[in-house]
């Protein structure tokens, strides 16, 4: 009997973990892991060789594997969309890849651009598509120590302004209901709307870093 309760009681504290709302810390960690595999994969497709020293840090798993594939796979699409937008960031922002804190206010600024009218999914997928490509940026200029710079800073980002929200939709899982029809023509619209204004987003703030030069 004793067995049997103490396997309920561990059943009940299972079924607890996976009942209960995402923490603020949870998810921040979930969206840094999200970002390690988001840049992993822009490094890989645009052929950039790198050594990652952080061996110990976990890759997604289980459903967050399953996010990071849907979130790719949207990031694919907008970036198929408007490919320019996401290339050469740092070109089009005219900053330097040699300085953490212009890499940082630089990155700190487009993503406060990004979401400066409101949270979306669309949003969230461009600001993934905007730290691979910087990412990808600072690997060719021989600066590979920033992708964790940029992925520390994406996670600081989450933590004081997309969490809230994160939270009201459950966590990370929210984004599978983007993919629930396969007809992409169904999320080109939000897509196209996310990828367009990130494109002014890089106008305003290039203006914005420009007087800073």
């Amino acid at each position: 009997m004793e067995v049997l309760r103490r396997s309920s009681v561990f059943a009940a504290e299972v079924m607890e973990v996976f009942d209960r709302s995402p923490t603020d810390k949870e998810l921040v960690s979930q969206a840094k892991a999200l970002c390690r595999d988001y840049i992993n994969s822009r490094l890989i497709r645009a052929g950039v060789s790198w050594s990652k020293p952080e061996y110990n840090v976990p890759m997604p798993g289980g459903k967050l594997a399953e996010v990071s594939t849907i979130l790719l796979r949207l990031g694919d699409e907008l970036e198929y969309i408007r490919p320019n937008v996401y290339r050469n960031i740092a070109r089009q922002l005219n900053i330097s890849l040699h300085s953490e804190t212009v890499v940082t206010d630089a990155f700190l600024a487009v993503a406060a651009q990004i979401f400066t009218a409101g949270i979306t999914w669309g949003k969230v997928v461009s600001l993934y598509a905007v730290a691979a490509g910087l990412a990808v940026d600072c690997v060719r200029h021989a600066q590979p120590a920033m992708v964790h710079t940029i992925v520390d800073c994406l996670g600081e980002f989450v933590r004081k302004t997309l969490v809230t929200w994160l939270k009201r939709r459950g966590g990370w899982a929210d984004i599978t209901k983007c993919v629930v029809n396969t007809d992409p023509s169904l999320r080109s619209h939000w897509l196209v709307a996310a990828a367009c204004s990130f494109g002014h987003f890089l106008k305003a703030v290039f203006f914005v870093l420009l007087p800073e030069r």
